[in-house]
């Protein structure tokens, strides 16, 4: 079972997908899934889509979404989903930089000259709106330009193969040039299988699907991973704090997976009462202070399971297992389904409990970046183990614990500080909600710290009484030396902070301004 086709072999009259929707929502069942998948596959064929054909999808989280991904892999294409949100120039870097065959995009996009739409058009890509008609009860696939594709015969209905690529993403670009990662079929269906035994996902399962499905968090633990186990999910387009318990206790969700910005923002919204029976919440893509862990805990009585995932390992690597075992505050839990070893940098493998590079390897990790040797070689072991680019260590049970990006890490006059540690330590005080922590120069040092601090509603708080507090809390060379107030932290389009970003942002202001 290697192929996402076959991973996904139900037939049954079973619930697979909600999209919630007045009047009423449309609701799908794996049958109607599967001949919706099956029937647009055909009208890729009848355009000429085929093996390693690339094929952008523009367009928000949809049943619309779902088929045009499910149906392109099943082509022997590549799914290649993009921001709808990105502007035209993010759109040409995308589209150019993997020679798009088509891109989908929502119902009027095309009159209106979108920017996905204009994108297209400069690099001869087919354009075609993509959407839910529902008068004839299928996704329509309306075709406004050939493009590239003009001329082309139509071409077989095809058989996905376990080694085809199936999707293609870009890294976040943190540190460099977003490197393009290809994830196969074989890749795919491993992580969807590690997840399902992680969280023990069955057929009763239901998840409210907040991520987007551009990233690949949303895409293979809240879509794929539900639909291999038999499950559901509910999917509005985009994340709404006000809708979201609203959807989740109307559709009888039990389990949901996000950012720990999502949580956040649930933690500060009103709960539903009486609270749902919640199986777990899980929290990934970015790291979850143990304060909120605790809030998540106390305040919607379910299990918080925190886990660690990269675009390279087709999402998953590590999480924190269910009741009745250990779950860890801090930590990212246990190997799920590969193996975890922390390696210094000749690839030699560290005593436990000795910080170095985290390192992987399984089934779900790419063999390799798409033409970008220089990365290949330096992101892979000779023992085949892929580079993380994060340090971290075991702890005695073998828990992984992060402690900071190795490019991120604060080497102030030789001490190595773990922006992560202190990122903890200061989301204890209890005026502050968010906390970022970064490298600064230094003349001295050639690098000390600086923080970005979002405060709580109404709190106030002076930066000396900030590093105060710190210095009562760790070493004195761990103080702050520069703190920055904020309104909001500085977030990429999938909720996740980067540090480069906020750093980059906070040393704009002329000086650091305390919120008095």
């Amino acid at each position: 079972m290697t192929t996402l086709q076959n991973a996904i072999n139900g037939t049954s009259s079973s619930v697979a997908v909600i999209i919630p929707s007045k009047p009423s929502p449309l609701t799908v069942t794996y049958k109607d899934l599967l001949a919706e998948c099956s029937s647009f596959q055909r009208k890729l064929a009848a355009l000429g889509i085929t093996e390693a054909s690339p094929v952008s999808i523009a367009t928000v989280n949809s049943y619309e979404f779902i088929v045009s991904f499910l149906a392109t892999s099943w082509q022997r294409g590549i799914a290649a989903p993009l921001n709808p949100a990105y502007k035209q120039d993010e759109f040409e870097f995308y589209i150019e930089d993997i020679q798009s065959a088509i891109v989908l995009v929502p119902k009027g996009a095309y009159q209106a000259g979108a920017p996905s739409v204009k994108a297209a058009k400069k690099f001869n890509a087919a354009i075609a709106e993509c959407y839910w008609d529902g008068a004839k009860g299928e996704v329509a696939l309306d075709v406004k330009e050939l493009g590239k594709l003009k001329g082309k015969s139509r071409e077989s209905v095809l058989q996905a193969q376990p080694d085809d690529v199936a999707l293609v993403l870009h890294t976040s670009g943190t540190t460099s040039r977003p490197k393009v990662v290809p994830l196969t079929h074989r890749n795919l269906t491993r992580t969807m299988k590690n997840i399902q035994a992680t969280y023990q996902l069955t057929a009763q399962d239901r998840t409210m699907l907040v991520m987007p499905l551009f990233h690949v968090h949303g895409l293979l633990c809240a879509l794929l991973a539900p639909l291999y186990s038999g499950g559901s999910m509910i999917i509005p387009t985009k994340f709404s704090a006000s809708e979201f318990w609203q959807d989740f206790v109307a559709h009888k969700a039990n389990w949901y997976t996000a950012v720990p910005t999502i949580h956040q923002i649930l933690l500060k919204s009103p709960a539903p009462s009486p609270v749902p029976n919640i199986r777990f919440i899980r929290s990934c893509s970015s790291p979850l202070s143990p304060t909120v862990f605790h809030q998540l805990e106390e305040k919607f009585k379910a299990p918080v399971l925190e886990a660690y995932a990269m675009t390279e390992a087709a999402h998953q690597m590590t999480s924190n297992p269910l009741p009745p075992n250990k779950r860890k505050p801090g930590t990212v839990g246990l190997g799920q389904g590969v193996e975890v070893k922390i390696l210094n940098d000749a690839g030699d493998e560290l005593p436990q409990g000795s910080e170095g590079e985290i390192c992987i390897k399984g089934e779900n990790v790419t063999k390799g970046y798409l033409n970008n040797p220089s990365a290949n070689a330096s992101s892979f072991t000779k023992g085949g183990f892929f580079r993380t680019g994060d340090q971290g260590k075991k702890d005695e049970d073998g828990y992984i614990i992060i402690t900071g990006r190795i490019k991120e890490l604060i080497n102030k006059g030789g001490e190595k500080i773990s922006p992560i540690e202190l990122d903890n330590v200061l989301t204890k005080h209890p005026a502050v909600s968010e906390a970022v922590s970064f490298a600064i120069p230094d003349d001295l040092y050639g690098q000390d710290i600086g923080v970005a601090i979002v405060l709580k509603n109404g709190a106030k708080l002076e930066q000396e009484e900030l590093r105060k507090w710190v210095s009562e809390k760790l070493a004195k060379f761990k103080t702050p030396k520069k703190i920055y107030f904020t309104e909001v932290m500085p977030k990429t389009a999938t909720g996740k902070i980067q540090r480069r970003i906020v750093a980059e942002t906070m040393q704009k202001q002329e000086s650091p301004k305390a919120k008095l």
